[in-house]
């Protein structure tokens, strides 16, 4: 009672580690040596659990416009999207918070308990945003959605954890393709179950409740899936090295034996600039891709007069549902190939590039109907989700490899924090951007939604400079 446990002997082809019984990271590490596999089970969890807590992020903004309108804040319809904007905002600014927070507490208890608190939280505030009937009521519960959801931050470190370096790449894609499948099922879940008597009258009556809280079904459909994924949680295993707590300064005596002597000694995170170059960039293309999914629904579903396209969000979550199965497709059997073949910075530098002709092009598209219309606006649709999603991979690989794994969920809380802040400010400054675009149609220096596209094109440009030397800074594993 009270020793500290004996270090099992180690496989004789990694003699010179020792690992301890009883440790979750260790018992990870020692199943990584011995396995030659790709760690199909965990990614697998890995992967609807993440899809479970991006769902709710999005989901809101194909109704965000007939949201507000129903909450009677807006006096005139070109403030819509102002008061849309600090809705949107709400959740990010909460995440903002707590996001180092969730991040610290991961890497001292573990992984696996803030991924199962976060889903709960998605399970309750998700719902309670769906029975929303006042604008404080709607900005309250994504806040607190956002504040007590601390999910990002573990996730991305487990991801790493769970593979071998070789399939690094693979795990962190594995956690940015469900993220961002959730950031574009989610809008099209919201656009195909909002308001449900206006758009299935035939099964959803007036007087129903799904009538009266025209916006709980997305909602609750959410709600339900995340209780499925908290359930699966059950099969995570631990990663974090525990064995710390039994023994004084074990990992500083044994430093040429232990498991942990793979890892460099801690320093401060703030002062490791491959890590914190990284993370910036991340943020700006963070905030570039938050704006841009905010304006695209604005744009899509406002008026034509108003240099939108007069779509309903039914249209709206059809064109998202099919980026997101490119997206799918992309991830499965492109990335990995493409990040080994061009590396992360190369990759991301790529992505970035050819965003911007893509987002130039959108205005454009008011000039076209029917099936031509349709045409451009699914393959611009596509492809600009398959470069949003390069860039936040190489972007994260990068993050990740930075830091030895003690570090490893601070330094992904770090991350949140700061990208949570930068999206934050992006929906709140796409929604005033946007209305204020809407009243200069007739300008001559980029009318209307052209001045908001511009803007998003400079902060791409703006990531894409932030890519080289001598700001950013490579992680010696990639050296």
């Amino acid at each position: 009672m009270g020793e500290s446990p004996s270090p099992a002997p180690a496989p004789a082809a990694a003699a010179a580690k020792v690992y301890y019984e009883g440790c979750p990271g260790c018992a990870m590490e020692r199943r990584k040596e011995s396995s030659t596999g790709t760690p199909y089970k965990e990614l697998f969890f890995v992967g609807i659990t993440t899809f479970a807590s991006s769902l709710p992020i999005t989901s809101l903004f194909p109704f965000l416009y007939f949201m507000i309108q129903d909450l009677h804040v807006a006096q005139r319809e070109e403030d819509i999207g102002f008061y849309a904007g600090f809705l949107g905002a709400s959740y990010m600014v909460g995440r903002g918070f707590a996001s180092i927070f969730w991040g610290m507490v991961a890497d001292r208890i573990g992984r696996k308990p803030v991924i199962v608190f976060s889903l709960f939280t998605v399970i309750v505030f998700n719902t309670l945003f769906g029975l929303s009937v006042k604008y404080w009521m709607a900005i309250t519960t994504r806040l607190l959605l956002g504040a007590l959801n601390g999910f990002l931050a573990p996730i991305k470190a487990y991801s790493i954890e769970v593979c071998r370096d070789d399939e690094q790449a693979l795990g962190i894609s594995i956690v940015n393709t469900a993220w961002g499948l959730g950031l574009i099922i989610g809008p099209a879940i919201g656009g195909y179950l909002a308001q449900p008597a206006k758009q299935y009258p035939h099964i959803f009556h007036d007087k129903s409740t799904f009538g009266r809280f025209p916006y709980l079904l997305p909602c609750l459909c959410i709600s339900i899936f995340a209780t499925f994924a908290l359930i699966s949680c059950i099969w995570l295993p631990e990663t974090l090295h525990k064995h710390a707590k039994f023994e004084m300064g074990a990992e500083t005596a044994e430093a040429g034996t232990t498991q942990e002597s793979t890892e460099s000694p801690k320093k401060s995170l703030w002062k490791n600039w491959p890590l914190m170059s990284s993370i910036i960039t991340y943020c700006v293309f963070s905030l570039h891709d938050t704006a841009y999914s905010e304006i695209f629904s604005l744009w899509t579903v406002s008026g034509r007069k108003y240099g939108g396209l007069s779509f309903s969000s039914k249209d709206v979550g059809q064109v998202l549902t099919v980026a997101g199965v490119s997206l799918l497709v992309y991830q499965i059997f492109v990335y990995r190939w493409l990040n080994n073949t061009l590396g992360p910075v190369n990759s991301t530098r790529i992505a970035s590039a050819l965003s911007i002709p893509i987002i130039a092009a959108y205005p454009f598209m008011t000039h076209l109907s029917g099936i031509r219309l349709g045409l451009a606006l699914y393959i611009a649709a596509m492809i600009k989700s398959v470069l949003a999603i390069t860039r936040v991979s190489g972007t994260s690989l990068l993050q990740n490899n930075a830091v030895p794994q003690g570090q490893r969920g601070a330094a992904n809380g770090i991350a949140t924090t700061l990208m949570s802040l930068f999206k934050s400010v992006a929906p709140a400054g796409a929604g005033v951007l946007f209305s204020w675009a809407q009243k200069r149609q007739h300008a001559a220096f980029f009318p209307g939604d052209q001045m908001v596209f511009l803007l998003l094109n400079v902060t791409e440009v703006l990531g894409l400079l932030l890519t080289f030397k001598p700001f950013l800074a490579v992680p010696q594993h990639y050296k």
